[in-house]
């Protein structure tokens, strides 16, 4: 269950801020190519070692990564995945480290540079970043579904304020972010109470600019949507998103454990 906003975006993710129109700063050192394939639209992140003579360069486009394989004589480009004899997948661990890692890294340093109100212990281990609208009752929802965590300490979340659901919730989402204390109004606004917009300085108004436009660069389209850091197997650090409410397996993995 989510609230869907007034302007729909038809595709998720959270890479597509930092990928749509970005050309590595190795594009002029590019062979031929994969400079063709940049100059079409390719973002080119980086180069990573390939067998058979060939050139492995890490891409995306459109938040879709994908892998290009240069042929050993340099005249020819191939898109795709590459096996062994096997049948072992030999590109997927190229792309978490070549493409998904550092722009996940990249998406994560946005949503900190973000306007958000802090909920719950600022040294608390575990941080999620939730974009939260007003007038969303299933954003009111997860704020309580969460408490155990967040009341016990273990969990943070930053609620990052959009106005994205009713023509009121740009102005309710800024005299949130501009009130005296907005981790306690968040909090009573939470709990149920009601509040009426107020006139809030020009600053103010542009944090909920700023945080609407990251939500659509991000491609997002419905509120609470979350994101959360979790490390895989193999030691990469990857971002995780929920949209909507999740379910009690999702939270539980969201909140990293049992509620306490």
């Amino acid at each position: 269950m989510s609230c869907v906003s007034l302007k729909r975006f038809c595709r998720f993710s959270l890479l597509a801020a930092v990928t749509c129109g970005t050309v590595t700063s190795h594009a002029d050192e590019l062979p031929a190519p994969v400079q063709a394939l940049a100059n079409q639209g390719l973002t080119v992140h980086g180069e990573f070692e390939a067998p058979g003579g060939m050139r492995g360069f890490g891409a995306s486009v459109q938040g879709q990564d994908m892998a290009i394989y240069l042929t050993p004589d340099g005249e020819h480009a191939i898109i795709g995945t590459l096996v062994d004899s096997e049948g072992s997948d030999l590109t997927e661990a190229q792309l978490d480290e070549h493409v998904r890692a550092p722009l996940e890294a990249d998406t994560w340093a946005l949503l900190e540079e973000s306007h958000w109100i802090q909920d719950g212990d600022p040294d608390a281990p575990r941080l999620i970043y939730t974009f939260t609208d007003a007038n969303c009752p299933y954003c009111r929802q997860l704020w309580q579904q969460t408490r155990p965590w967040v009341e016990a300490g273990e969990v943070q979340f930053r609620h990052i304020m959009v106005g994205i659901l009713a023509p009121n919730s740009p102005a309710l989402a800024a005299t949130l972010l501009g009130a005296d204390d907005p981790s306690a109004a968040l909090h009573r606004h939470s709990e149920g109470d009601e509040f009426a917009p107020s006139a809030q300085p020009r600053d103010i108004e542009e944090q909920v600019y700023a945080n609407n436009q990251l939500f659509e660069e991000l491609g997002l389209y419905a509120t609470p949507t979350s994101a959360f850091q979790r490390e895989t197997e193999g030691g990469t650090v990857r971002i995780e998103r929920i949209q909507g409410l999740p379910s009690q397996e999702r939270l539980i993995e969201m909140m990293g454990s049992e509620a306490p």
